[in-house]
């Protein structure tokens, strides 16, 4: 279970810092041909997603990893999942339903991954 927890975290970390980090730092333009719902989303809000899932990709790894506040881990994973939650609705709402794959993936190993918090 721990060994599991820890691949999870570890490929979750890895994506929401890299993902999110683009969104904080990148400008409309560089955002666009990957993220295509940029263009209907004001930045400062595309800003703010960006910084959650900085933080939520490090609340992944870190209070497990020191031990402290490890229940921070379990509430990364939660808000992680609800990022998910809201892409989804973006996607549908947008009639890019054919897009969900990557965001139902994310969702399920979040959901896996706050039920594996050590």
């Amino acid at each position: 279970m721990n060994i599991a927890y820890w691949v999870l975290a570890a490929l979750l970390a890895l994506f929401y810092v890299y993902a999110g980090g683009k969104k904080a730092t990148q400008s409309k333009d560089q955002l666009l041909p990957m993220m295509g719902w940029v263009d209907r989303t004001p930045m400062p809000l595309v800003r703010v997603i960006g910084v959650l899932e900085v933080a939520g990709g490090i609340g992944l790894i870190l209070p497990p990893l020191t031990g402290i506040a490890v229940g921070l881990a379990t509430a990364a994973a939660i808000g992680l999942t609800l990022i998910q939650v809201g892409g989804i609705v973006v996607h549908v709402s947008r009639g890019e339903a054919r897009l969900i794959g990557l965001n139902v993936g994310l969702l399920v190993a979040g959901m896996v991954t706050a039920a594996l918090v050590p």
